[in-house]
């Protein structure tokens, strides 16, 4: 069942609350003190506010119900949202590496860092709130744009764990090059997951498959209505599943006897579509009924997978 708007925005508002909150706290603490490291930090969280305002369309749009133009739906939107939130996180990452080398054959030394350091623990908490309580309604309500976003927030926490410690190592040691470091090492770790959310979202754009938990889901549940009637009677081929944003597709050919009667099919599909949307909650479910005696049926089954007795 797609969810109502209201469901999901609430969560893309409250990390866009946290992305403003968090941006205003990092640039206090990258002015206060000078640090490339910081600034790093602070940009990440530019690209947190951009994501966000992109998951809240993102969601509005996969939200509504099917029409002429759509009519499988809108869900395949958040996989752009996703792959565009990828994108901005390689940029980002770029951006933190040039500012990053610069200022490690310039170095600068760097003020109140106490002061800054705390306020950085501050937004720190508010990003790794946030991103768990996002990604859990992710998960719960299969948002891929959620999902992403959440996990961006919480990989922000740990960027934000590795500046702390390595701006605290320079008060410490008063070695400059090392925020520098720090900086380069945050930068490649945006990077990894700017890539991840790439190719996630292109695997959603290509009508990737479901995951393998969910096809065994599907392929217990076929086999268990074949297992009711006698060996041979029923099996299924060309079962093919496919994923799109928060729905799930599974279709398949139905093998009968050809002496059955339009009424016996129908019976059969009926419990068929029921036993995989009680496998895979929410799947929509497409069937096809051939006859087995017929070759015809077997000329048309070029992909998916079969499930006999």
């Amino acid at each position: 069942m797609v969810q109502t708007v209201p469901s999901l925005a609430k969560w893309a508002w409250l990390s866009i609350a946290a992305a403003v909150v968090t941006i205003a706290l990092k640039s206090a603490a990258y002015l206060l003190t000078g640090s490339v490291g910081l600034l790093s930090d602070a940009l990440e969280s530019v690209v947190n506010l951009v994501a966000a305002v992109l998951a809240l369309i993102a969601i509005s749009i996969a939200a509504r119900p099917a029409d002429e133009t759509h009519q499988y739906g809108h869900g395949k939107v958040e996989y752009f949202s996703a792959g565009a939130e990828g994108l901005m996180i390689l940029v980002a990452s770029l951006l933190i590496v040039a500012s990053a080398v610069q200022r490690l054959f310039n170095p600068q030394p760097l003020e109140e860092l106490g002061v800054g350091l705390a306020i950085t623990l501050v937004a720190t908490a508010i990003n790794g709130a946030v991103g768990f309580l996002v990604l859990r309604a992710g998960r719960q309500h299969r948002s891929i744009t959620l999902v992403a976003d959440g996990k961006h927030l919480l990989t922000d926490v740990w960027t934000s764990a590795g500046v702390v410690i390595g701006v605290g190592l320079v008060a410490l040691t008063g070695w400059l090059p090392l925020d520098s470091l720090v900086a380069i090492a945050v930068a490649i770790n945006i990077l990894w997951t700017g890539f991840g959310l790439v190719r996630h979202s292109m695997n959603g754009l290509m009508d990737h498959a479901m995951p393998p938990a969910e096809v065994e889901g599907v392929t217990a549940a076929l086999r268990t209505v074949s297992s009711g009637f006698p060996a041979g009677d029923v099996e299924f081929h060309a079962v093919q599943t496919r994923e799109a944003g928060r729905e799930r597709f599974v279709s398949m050919h139905v093998l009968v006897p050809g002496e059955w009667t339009v009424t016996q099919g129908h019976d059969l599909l009926e419990q068929v579509e029921e036993a995989v949307q009680q496998a895979v909650h929410g799947a929509q479910v497409h069937t096809h009924l051939e006859p087995r005696e017929d070759p015809r049926s077997y000329e048309d089954a070029s992909g998916g997978f079969a499930v006999g007795p």
